[in-house]
């Protein structure tokens, strides 16, 4: 962040400074972590479900930070607040307005927000330096804590937006107004908390109602939900997609040996092809957002096509593809799981079992999908009947709320030994290195509550190599 005196950084807070002299200059980052701290740094100490951030405060200025945020009495040089979260977000706001040559982009969706926001700041880095979330920092922690991530060097400040109810947006974009607003989508993420997709896309919306009327709203063209926020924006509208009149479309799309898509990108009546290093078909929607945005900020159709083939794989248990000695081939998709984005994953699965064409099996392990609400029973039970008419090979359930998977599956015609139910991700682990054949393709999928990342990581042994190529993304 930019260089502010403690007495500057409490009267933006409205806090109380105490044990240090207010012409002390911050010109470190900001942290919630004090294993994070660095020199001249600040430190944001925030109770939580297990630490309270207090209880390091004095650890934090030892490592060098020069005050703490607090909103309780430490022993220590520190700014009192009533509220850590909304001391954060002023300070956040306060010194984007210290910035104004900085394009700010949000990225809002059910699913994909993370992916897309890698591929974009691959591409803008290209044309300056930018700053983006790492993992996926998109609530009201992460999201100011990124705004304080910029400098006056920044070009480019990309920034993730979620919600768990109406409003949340709305509130992320008054910290940080952008000028680019990208909508991915409108799936069932996180149906138990709003009721409807109809809500969530109410939500969601609010991300292209905060842009101003010179500004770019990024909508995908393929998901009608999205398609009808252009009424929504005062904002200029950039429709991606599929679709023959998309502004930013993709076509010819294939996907090669391991499930890594390829088309055709087209815009200002021109085409190029590209070739992404991602695995799945979906991440084709992540592509032509990142493109669009990546237009409208000055970079050529040539050099987008150049950049989307160069991305990399960034953010971790995103299609995380490991290939063993023997053959198996390891999926890792479990840090988030909907609706939408198992099918995705299921899809992508399929796709490379196909071209691998090596007599293994196309096996899904797959845990709960959270935050569904009375949906779920009948949702996982449907995702169970799809791994079938998809024709996933082998389909292991992990967990009790897990078992209408398998329940589906049965119900829509799996054979004995085709489905089976385990109630946690040790018995999977176990099932999985008995059972697991050399050729064999395996997708692990859940949302992140389930954890099912130690089941990708114990069948992917410590003697396999991450194939080059692969990808990560949901």
């Amino acid at each position: 962040m930019i260089d502010l005196t403690l007495g500057e950084i409490a009267e933006i807070v409205g806090g109380e400074l105490s044990h240090a002299d207010p012409d002390t200059v911050v010109t470190g980052s900001v942290e919630f972590d004090s294993r994070a701290v660095t020199q001249g740094g600040l430190f944001l100490a925030l109770p939580g479900e297990r630490v309270d951030g207090h209880d390091y405060a004095a650890q934090a200025i030892a490592a060098g930070a020069v005050a703490g945020i607090v909103t309780r009495p430490v022993d220590a040089p520190s700014i009192a607040v009533g509220d850590g979260f909304r001391a954060l977000a002023a300070l956040a706001h306060a010194l984007l307005q210290r910035l104004p040559d900085v394009t700010v982009i949000g990225i809002t969706g059910s699913s994909g927000k993370t992916s897309t926001k890698d591929l974009l700041a691959q591409l803008l880095t290209r044309l300056g330096p930018t700053v983006a979330p790492p993992g996926s920092f998109n609530n009201e922690l992460g999201h100011p804590y990124t705004v304080l991530r910029a400098t006056p060097q920044t070009r480019f400040l990309i920034l993730e937006t979620s919600a768990r109810g109406i409003g949340h947006i709305r509130y992320l974009t008054e910290i940080a107004p952008p000028r680019i607003g990208v909508v991915l989508n409108v799936g069932s993420a996180h149906l138990g908390e709003f009721g409807s997709r109809e809500a969530i896309a109410q939500a969601k919306g609010e991300l292209v109602e905060g842009l101003p009327a010179d500004g770019l709203a990024v909508l995908n063209a393929d998901d009608p939900l999205v398609a009808a926020m252009a009424a929504r924006t005062s904002a200029r509208v950039s429709r991606v997609g599929t679709v023959a009149d998309a502004d930013v479309r993709a076509a010819d799309v294939a996907l090669d040996a391991l499930g890594r898509p390829a088309f055709r990108l087209v815009a200002h009546d021109a085409s190029v092809p590209v070739q992404l290093r991602l695995v799945g078909r979906h991440h084709v929607g992540n592509a032509l957002a990142a493109a669009a945005v990546a237009l409208e900020c000055g970079m050529a159709l040539p050099d987008v096509a150049a950049a989307l083939a160069g991305a990399e794989p960034v953010s971790r248990w995103r299609m995380e593809v490991t290939e063993r000695a023997d053959g198996v081939t390891v999926i890792n998709d479990a840090y988030n799981a909907n609706p939408e984005s198992m099918r995705a994953a299921l899809e992508a699965l399929v796709a490379v079992h196909a071209a691998h064409r090596g007599g293994g099996r196309a096996v899904a392990v797959l845990g709960e999908m959270a935050e569904l609400g009375d949906d779920a029973p009948a949702a996982h039970e449907q995702l169970g009947r799809l791994t079938v008419q998809l024709g996933v090979t082998h389909l292991v359930a992990v967990g009790e709320a897990a078992r209408p998977i398998h329940d589906g599956a049965v119900l829509e015609g799996s054979g004995a030994g085709e489905s089976s139910w385990v109630p946690d991700a040790d018995a999977a682990i176990d099932l999985l290195r008995s059972e697991l054949r050399p050729q064999d393709v395996v997708l692990v999928k859940a949302s992140r509550a389930a954890r099912l990342e130690r089941v990708a990581l114990a069948i992917a042994d410590d003697t396999a190599q991450p194939e080059a190529d692969g990808g990560r993304g949901a």
